[in-house]
């Protein structure tokens, strides 16, 4: 059973998903900074950098956005056409002028050393399907591993789509029908709105179209009803907030929203503590071994020991009993502390490639439980587990 506590404080905003007690998931937000991610604005181009192939765009919000050339191409089924053999015919000048209006959306937030990052790939998440308006691209996640349901889950979203659109499949849609039909109506109708909004011709100046969605609304986007039960809050206008949310949505009639007012809704519910262990460097595993998290601009590196732990006869057996055990608590290690980019794990040399492929099978297997999109890459030539994973929540890499 999930549970969803919200402790709001003066500056900060604290939120915690809790699972059987155990805590999977935790982000924090400033109450005064504004998340841009996911915003969809009416951008000024203003400089043309050819030599990065890159512009910067007044997007309203003081530091001029980047936009990269890729992220102005068309998106194009790769398997059908040659990207390089585009990306190499075009240049960037061709495509964008200064003082030109474009519809852009957040990709990055900005930080105090950069501006946004941002995209004319627009991507509308809801809750089956995420919208990816004027492409014909139509791909599924990786998640749905049943091939007939993966092809009845293209099929039913080519017949119901407007032509002109794509889109991603979502887990959450496996095995529904009429809920994902209805769920495609509702975000292009959420798409035509934001076309519709008004614009004035004969100012040439950036405007927000749509404001994405906040961690909290996100969260009741991803989580199946079956499982959230109970959301707990110590702000009574978070409450109300709530409340209106859960009306909206229609598979939420039965989650309970509770107001408590006890200042420290961590501490009742054992979250503070389960915060600190998160934070550690060291995490020690049930066996004796550990793992080390070591977080670099370019990468996260994940170390594997075998500690106190020696086994029995076997060494291969002790091995391979540590790196199972530590596969199990890096999946979720990474998604409690929303680790995103490339991610290395050293495991403890094993010589048998069952081992491995048993290791890498386990790893696919656990980040399953991940609401964000993994990629694992397999052991590199120096036996270095290689993998990626997207960020939730984009800011805490600022």
């Amino acid at each position: 059973m999930l549970e969803l506590i919200i402790k709001k404080e003066e500056k900060q905003k604290q939120i915690a998903l809790v699972e059987n007690g155990n805590l999977v998931e935790y982000y924090e937000e400033d109450n005064e900074l504004e998340r841009k991610e996911g915003n969809i604005y009416i951008g000024i181009v203003k400089d043309i950098v050819k030599g990065i192939q890159a512009a910067f765009v007044d997007i309203g919000t003081g530091k001029n956005s980047f936009i990269h050339f890729k992220d102005i191409l068309p998106k194009i089924d790769e398997v059908k056409q040659d990207r390089n053999l585009i990306e190499n015919q075009m240049h960037i000048e061709k495509l964008l002028k200064p003082e030109q209006k474009i519809l852009v959306q957040v990709k990055k937030d900005s930080n105090e050393k950069k501006g946004a990052r941002i995209s004319t790939h627009i991507n509308l998440p809801s809750k089956y399907i995420v919208l990816m308006p004027n492409t014909d691209i139509i791909t599924i996640s990786q998640k749905i591993e049943d091939k007939k349901e993966e092809e009845r889950l293209i099929s039913l979203v080519k017949e119901n789509l407007t032509p002109g659109n794509g889109a991603i499949i979502r887990t959450s849609a496996k095995n529904k029908t009429q809920e994902l039909i209805e769920d495609i109506k509702y975000i292009e109708n959420k798409w035509n709105k934001i076309l519709k909004t008004s614009i004035d011709p004969e100012k040439n100046e950036p405007k927000l179209l749509y404001k994405s969605e906040d961690i909290i609304e996100k969260m009741l986007i991803d989580l199946s009803n079956k499982d959230l039960k109970t959301i707990i809050t110590n702000d009574k206008k978070e409450e109300q907030r709530l409340e209106i949310l859960k009306k909206e949505n229609k598979e939420y009639k039965n989650l309970q929203i509770l107001y408590d007012k006890e200042k420290d809704l961590f501490d009742k519910n054992n979250i503070n503590e389960q915060i600190s262990k998160m934070q550690n460097r060291k995490i020690w595993l049930k066996c004796g071994g550990f793992i080390t998290i070591d977080k670099t601009e370019a990468l996260t590196a994940v170390d594997v020991n075998t500690g106190k732990y020696t086994g029995k006869n076997d060494v291969e057996q002790t091995v391979f009993l540590v790196n199972k055990e530590a596969t199990i608590e890096v999946a979720k290690q990474i998604r409690l502390r929303d680790i995103g980019g490339i991610i290395i794990i050293d495991y403890i040399d094993m010589k048998d490639e069952e081992d491995k492929e048993k290791i890498e099978n386990l790893l696919k297997e656990e980040l399953k439980k991940d609401r964000t999109k993994t990629q694992v890459e397999g052991f590199t030539k120096l036996d270095l587990m290689e993998m990626t994973r997207k960020h939730i929540c984009s800011h805490k890499e600022n």
